[in-house]
């Protein structure tokens, strides 16, 4: 049997963007049965929010598509960046933040911002919603949803 394809979302926190990245790449893997070739998780750059819920907001908005958050935000550690084959960052701070935590070549190449992944071609990062409305959260998933299926196309799956 092949091994897992492993993605991990990475965002500043882990309440916002990358929990709802985590859960809109899992729901299209369910919708079109490739998860058991996926193994997905997120993280945050920072430890502020460890063992927390993703936001509210989140969460309600999801649900609104369909989708259940249930992860534990949790800080990015440096065994991450070995043990997954793509390390998906939000936007450039995330990106930056990432890149400093090593200078192997192999493992800077599996780091990509999400928005490189949307379909319309606009801003390669996924803007934080956090000190926003309700109306960003939804402008997020429909964003993290969109760069889904661009990722999953990006990987001929």
């Amino acid at each position: 049997m092949k091994d897992k394809i492993k993605v991990l979302f990475i965002c500043l926190g882990n309440i916002c963007r990358s929990p709802a990245a985590q859960g809109a790449f899992e729901n299209l893997l369910k919708k079109r049965n490739l998860d058991h070739m996926f193994e997905v998780d997120s993280c945050g750059t920072s430890g502020y929010h460890d063992g927390e819920l993703p936001d509210p907001r989140t969460r309600k908005v999801a649900l609104q598509h369909g989708i259940q958050l249930t992860h534990k935000s949790r800080k990015l550690q440096s065994k991450d960046l070995h043990y997954f084959d793509y390390l998906i960052v939000m936007d450039n701070n995330n990106y930056n933040d990432v890149l400093s935590l090593t200078n192997d070549e192999a493992l800077i190449n599996k780091i990509y911002k999400f928005g490189k992944f949307r379909s319309d071609k606009g801003p390669d990062i996924v803007p934080d919603p956090y000190y926003g409305s309700e109306k960003d959260f939804e402008k997020v998933q429909e964003l993290v949803e969109n760069c889904s299926i661009g990722f999953l196309d990006y990987l001929g799956v």
